[in-house]
């Protein structure tokens, strides 16, 4: 709140926050703040006040007005001609997607929480809910110096396929999804985000078309342009991506990959059915492409969910999963099991991004997978988690902000009913972040939809901050 009796005007104070929201990233290069009127009403000022604590964001560098337009975030001078080249090169005219580093800020702020609360827009468990004493346990016994490179592993490079004692409990965890697979045919990543982008670069040249999800997760709709891919949005709802747009788009620009989220799906949480796993097998087979099956929320899921994987026999697909979801987001351990004749080039790929991973996290990862230690752990997360969803739907129901599709796994899909990017900088003033519908589009766009984290959206308050700021935007004539 803006103080009066505060070392610092009143303009200072309202400068500075957004100043801090800017280098947070917590206001995206490209955002658009609030008109000087709206600005005044929302803080409790005097037009001028935010007039000359704009002036001083100008001054700063931090904004630019546009002429009959208002005023915006500036983005760097140095990403603009990156951004101009991804553009002109990377994508297909008909599917413009905006510059990587506008999605690159907007993925930074969800790891910037306003501080103090429950972020209902963050993408991880909150951190009571994992179990420490089973990460502790596991970091013993891959130290312990009877242990397959004991603590003396620690201090050399790994395998660069990875550690084989994982390899070889991910080879028998895929086995209980249906999905025959050597440790061979299985390499380890830093995490499920770059077993994708080895993935990416082993078998993309630039130029290469990529189907992806739409709405779907913003790292790949600004990794693979600058990679020099073209991306091709593939509509997804409740039921499953659009087939028949898919097909469309495989006959017209001949895909190389398309990248999907077999099974709780961020941000709708649906997974696809065997139907339509089966359909996407024969468009690979028949027009020459891969699938990628980012199978990242598989801890959360049903284990009988079915998988394109587990259909197909990692002949046309290639699979990938991690633990950040369940086990400890920074522990950055994910892995691709894939056809035995890509695997060297995979392996290679790895190694010149980043050499090898590191095999101490490795083998404690191994460690909660034997004896059974991490299924038992997330068979009681999603008990929880089946509770929490319970009670964040029924709040968002209350609040007028129904699903879009059945909520499923870690996150809700809701309609509030107004444009969410400027939902979003309101909430920030009651120390709430969300994440808005433009988040998980291809070109950044208003959207009355929002994801939540069920596990953080269970405050009440928060849903009262979101009915009242909702109304104010309302009354200002703000739509979706």
């Amino acid at each position: 709140m803006l103080t009066r009796d505060a070392s610092q005007t009143l303009t200072e104070q309202l400068a500075e926050r957004y100043a801090a929201r800017i280098r947070e990233r917590l206001l995206a290069p490209g955002a658009r703040l609030p008109s000087v009127r709206d600005c005044a009403q929302r803080h409790g000022v005097s037009p001028h006040t935010v007039v000359a604590a704009y002036d001083q964001l100008l001054a700063q560098g931090l904004i630019e007005a546009r002429r009959q337009r208002g005023f915006f975030v500036r983005s760097p001078a140095s990403a603009r001609p990156v951004a101009a080249k991804a553009r002109a090169e990377a994508v297909a005219p008909s599917t413009p997607v905006d510059a990587p580093v506008d999605a690159a800020a907007l993925i930074r702020s969800m790891f910037h929480g306003p501080g103090g609360k429950p972020a209902p827009g963050g993408g991880t468990l909150p951190a009571d809910w994992l179990d420490l004493p089973l990460l502790n346990t596991a970091l013993r016994r891959a130290l312990r110096p009877e242990a397959a490179g004991g603590a003396a592993g620690a201090l050399r490079y790994g395998d660069p396929a990875g550690d084989l004692r994982l390899r070889e409990a991910l080879a028998l965890r895929l086995a209980d999804l249906g999905i025959a697979c050597g440790a061979e045919q299985i390499v380890t990543a830093l995490g499920a985000t770059q077993a994708l982008d080895i993935v990416s670069r082993a078998l993309l040249q630039p130029g290469d078309a990529v189907l992806v999800d739409e709405p779907g997760w913003a790292v790949e709709f600004a990794r693979l342009p600058l990679l020099g891919m073209r991306v091709l949005p593939v509509p997804r709802g409740a039921d499953g991506p659009d087939l028949a747009v898919l097909r469309r788009l495989v006959i017209e620009h001949k895909p190389r990959l398309y990248m999907t989220v077999s099974v709780l799906h961020n941000p709708t949480g649906s997974s696809l059915s065997l139907a339509q796993c089966h359909e996407l097998l024969n468009l690979a087979h028949a027009h020459d492409f891969h699938i990628v099956e980012d199978d990242t929320y598989a801890w959360l899921a049903p284990p009988h969910a079915p998988r394109i994987a587990a259909l197909d026999g990692l002949q046309r697909c290639l699979y990938i999963s991690g633990f950040s979801k369940v086990l400890a987001p920074g522990w950055r351990v994910g892995y691709m099991a894939a056809p035995s004749a890509l695997r060297a080039r995979l392996v290679d790929v790895k190694l010149l991004t980043s050499l090898t991973t590191p095999a101490l996290t490795e083998q404690a990862v191994a460690a909660c997978l034997e004896q059974g230690a991490l299924r038992r752990h997330a068979e009681r997360v999603r008990l929880r988690l089946d509770a929490a969803r319970a009670r964040s739907v029924a709040l968002a129901l209350r609040h007028d902000c129904p699903p879009a599709a059945p909520a499923q796994g870690l996150f809700a899909w809701v309609h509030t009913g107004v444009d969410t990017d400027r939902l979003a900088q309101a909430l920030l003033d009651d120390g709430w972040l969300i994440a808005p519908g433009s988040l998980f589009h291809a070109t950044r766009r208003p959207s009355p939809l929002m994801r939540i984290n069920v596990a953080t959206s269970q405050d009440a308050a928060f849903w009262r901050a979101l009915a009242e700021r909702r109304a104010q935007l309302q009354r200002r004539g703000v739509k979706a």
